[in-house]
């Protein structure tokens, strides 16, 4: 296991190895008086976190608050697990997410339905959070977890109706979830900036995220943290990718569909639309076929395939 990464001062990524990949998901450590992390991915990662603590020479003891950017099983799948492991934290979460991590039972039926037979080892086990140990943020709170660093939290819908971002004062920096999308760190050395919607189901909304890349853009931030996965110093090249690409995606999702059939055969159709698009505009940049990324952008296109077309189904073509 690696020792987690330093972004500035007073704030470190740990490495989750989500679905044994690395740079997946991260969960970021915010060394403050209080200390704070936000993100748990799903609860094979949880071994991760905690080795990341050792690293820093932090306790698992004096972790005062977990948050979660919204309850995918990715994000927040680990929490109850983590939280047995923190026995002083407490769970932050969105008013739309709380119940639904103190009985995970929905959760877990709306994953098993995206991931089929390999959800029991992406993501068990998971673990109910006691009603008492969560703390629901809404629109422009805020939690102090140091007498310099005060936090608050935004709304930010588009990829889900229960999710929340953090600004952070000091850095002038968002941690988005995934609302401002997933970035590719595996093209960083080939000087080269990627940026996807994350349009997975069942709440994408196009129009919604672009209203809250609209309020991150007012904010105007130096820094982007993603959930997947870590930092981007250029937060204006966020924007731009994620709208132009919105589009692409959408025309991919009304083509896949125009093609006919069942849900299957139209997620696959959509699936194969958005890899042929993110194939030439890479390949335009000189990136080999073989490169390490396509392995994590066929996983996330295929979920955000199942998410294009079930938008389009409730809201039409």
């Amino acid at each position: 296991m690696k020792k987690p990464e330093k972004l500035a001062e007073n704030l470190y990524l740990i490495d989750d190895f989500d679905l044994s990949m690395e740079k997946r998901t991260g969960t970021y450590v915010l060394t403050e008086e209080h200390l704070t992390l936000i993100e748990t991915s799903a609860s094979p990662s949880i071994p991760y976190i905690l080795d990341g603590l050792e690293k820093l020479e932090l306790e698992p003891v004096d972790v005062d608050y977990i948050i979660v950017t919204h309850i995918h099983l990715d994000h927040a799948g680990g929490a109850g697990l983590l939280l047995a492991h923190c026995p002083n934290a407490k769970l932050i979460v969105h008013p739309k997410g709380s119940r639904h991590l103190s009985d995970p039972s929905r959760l877990i039926a709306g994953a098993r339905a995206v991931y089929g037979d390999k959800f029991d080892e992406l993501f068990i086990p998971i673990l109910p959070v006691p009603q008492e140990r969560i703390i629901i943020k809404d629109h422009e709170d805020e939690l102090a977890i140091g007498s310099h660093c005060t936090l608050t939290f935004y709304h930010s819908p588009g990829h889900a109706n229960h999710h929340f971002s953090i600004f952070h004062p000091v850095l002038n920096g968002m941690f988005t979830g995934d609302t401002a999308g997933v970035a590719y760190p595996q093209l960083k050395e080939d000087d080269i900036e990627l940026y996807l919607p994350s349009t997975s189901p069942n709440q994408f909304d196009p129009e919604k995220m672009l209203a809250s890349i609209e309020m991150y853009e007012e904010l105007n931030l130096d820094y982007i943290f993603f959930g997947h996965y870590g930092i981007s110093r250029n937060p204006k090249e966020v924007y731009k990718q994620i709208r132009e690409w919105l589009d692409v995606f959408i025309k991919a999702g009304k083509s896949g569909m125009a093609e006919g059939g069942a849900f299957e055969l139209q997620t696959l159709a959509v699936k194969d639309k958005l890899d042929l698009a993110i194939r030439s505009y890479l390949t335009e940049k000189g990136i080999p076929m073989n490169h390490s990324v396509y392995k994590i952008l066929s996983i996330d296109m295929e979920v955000c395939a199942m998410g294009l077309i079930d938008y389009l189904y409730k809201y039409g073509s």
